[in-house]
């Protein structure tokens, strides 16, 4: 891995991974996409990012784990599905050699699309 990186898409972010860690990078972008099929890819971070009016979630491979990254109200709305997991306000650390939860990504993509969704009609109800 680079020190510095300058990633412009999220395919060069992944290919700069092992082959396993590809893997499981590419099975939770193929899992967010579904989940949010209207949501673009950029790079934000210097992490994998999905947007729809506004920033969705994000992701990256760490040493020892993936940090997915909801923000706070994706953390807290699934504190109890997440709870066996380290975290912050706005992350959790899925560890690499345990099995990666790709249907809690799943639903909690689901949630922030909604969230996003929901936040943008206020907007312009105002």
């Amino acid at each position: 891995m680079e020190k510095n990186p300058s990633y412009q898409t999220i395919e060069e972010y992944i290919v700069q991974f092992p082959n396993k860690i590809q893997e499981i990078l590419q099975k939770i972008r193929t899992v967010i996409k579904e989940a949010a099929p209207d949501a673009s890819e950029k790079i934000s971070y210097q992490m994998p990012t999905f947007y729809l009016h506004g920033n969705l979630v994000h992701f990256a491979a760490f040493k020892t784990h993936i940090g997915f990254y909801p923000v706070p109200s994706g953390i807290e709305k699934f504190k109890e599905e997440l709870s066996q997991y380290k975290g912050g306000k706005g992350s959790v650390q899925f560890p690499l050699d345990e099995p990666i939860p790709y249907d809690l990504i799943r639903r909690v993509t689901l949630f922030r699309v909604e969230e996003n969704m929901n936040n943008l009609k206020k907007k312009k109800g105002k």
